[in-house]
């Protein structure tokens, strides 16, 4: 049985910050992961930071240290690597909460998507890789709430206690397949992603039936839309806490009159508790103006014929070199090539930034299957 491991540090004032930092400042890498109040809040924040070195664990607590401005310049540090297993999420929070850039990071679960673990779960690999079993029953816990309980602490401290070692034992079956150039180079595309573009476009826009929907019923999806985040904000709960996207759609569609009419498509909770303000917002929606359907231009045949074709091409390669698709050519890279049409590797190089591996490997091929289609 492995030795019990000493308490994490616990970080909530200024100066215990400021006494950690140059610790954390000295170390070329950090395991870095973050946890969030997403399933429990109106507006999502971090609610944890949590940092590793070989030598301990820390535990940062942002809803009490109000200035964690102080980490900016260590998360921009290029001499330091960050280390988080599924890095996209964790990088959107810190850049939405704190505005802090990351660079120079390491993901630990992109790298055992390139290496093809069956699993690349976090609890998955270290139980395959070391034996571990992680309880895994806090990952949907309420982050935000105070105090946490020692098994909650403890939790979040294993989610980066054992990154470190992970990383360098991934490393190192990268370097024996002759994948560690690839990984590096997707290490940097997630690092300058950009978060998820859908953010500021209106919820009643957001929801997937929605277009199935006639102008009359999406102009009282709009109105219901408008009162569930109104009510979602009072409640200081998710909105698909108060009525999920199918439920709220299935009201616009069906633009009930009375409260027998939700029957079926609330829960009785629901109805008792919402029923008298859905009716009128059904009712504000009835007599709206349609809202303006969004409309995307219809792309050219050409790029249709290109982004198939590469498509196809992709799959070939993903298979062949036993990697996923997107491992190959992401997506937004290939669209981007679908739509300019680069004619030389220069060219395409600008499309596919920061790729050198991907470029001498792949380039030759992806101008191609672009000359075949002009």
């Amino acid at each position: 049985m492995p030795a019990p491991l000493p308490p994490p540090v616990w970080i909530d004032r200024p100066e215990v910050l400021q006494h950690i930092l140059p610790i954390l400042l000295n170390e070329p890498r950090l395991a870095v992961d973050t946890e969030s109040n997403s399933l429990h809040a109106y507006r999502e924040q971090v609610c944890l930071i949590q940092f590793s070195t070989p030598a301990a664990d820390y535990l940062l607590d942002p809803l009490e240290l109000l200035d964690l401005s102080p980490l900016a310049p260590l998360f921009a540090n290029p001499g330091i690597e960050k280390v988080f297993h599924a890095a996209e999420y964790d990088l959107i929070c810190l850049k939405r909460d704190f505005g802090f850039q990351v660079v120079n990071i390491f993901d630990t679960m992109q790298s055992a998507r390139i290496l093809r673990y069956p699993q690349v779960g976090l609890d998955a690999l270290l139980g395959v890789k070391y034996g571990l079993q992680v309880d895994k029953r806090y990952q949907k816990a309420n982050w935000g709430a105070r105090p946490l309980s020692p098994e909650m602490l403890n939790y979040a401290r294993l989610d980066t206690h054992y990154l470190l070692r992970l990383r360098d034992d991934l490393q190192a079956e990268l370097e024996a397949k002759e994948l560690w150039q690839l990984a590096r180079e997707e290490f940097i595309r997630l690092s300058k992603l950009d978060g998820n573009g859908r953010a500021d476009i209106p919820a009643w826009e957001r929801v997937s039936r929605g277009a199935r929907l006639t102008d009359r019923q999406l102009a009282i999806l709009k109105a219901l839309c408008e009162w569930r985040d109104q009510t979602a904000e009072r409640l200081g709960r998710p909105a698909f806490k108060v009525i999920d996207d199918k439920r709220l759609t299935a009201i616009a569609a069906a633009a009930p009159r009375q409260l027998n009419d939700l029957v079926g498509t609330l829960t009785e909770y629901q109805r008792r508790r919402f029923g008298p303000e859905i009716l009128r917002a059904v009712k504000t929606g009835s007599s709206a103006p349609p809202p303006p359907r969004p409309r995307s231009p219809r792309p050219k045949p050409v790029f249709l014929d290109r982004a198939n074709a590469l498509g196809q091409w992709r799959k070939r390669q993903a298979q062949k070199l036993h990697l996923e698709s997107d491992i190959v050519l992401p997506k937004a890279w290939m669209q981007a090539i679908a739509e300019r049409a680069p004619r030389t590797l220069d060219e395409l190089d600008t499309l596919m930034p920061e790729s050198p591996w991907r470029l001498e490997k792949f380039g030759p091929a992806i101008l191609q299957v672009i000359q075949d289609i002009r």
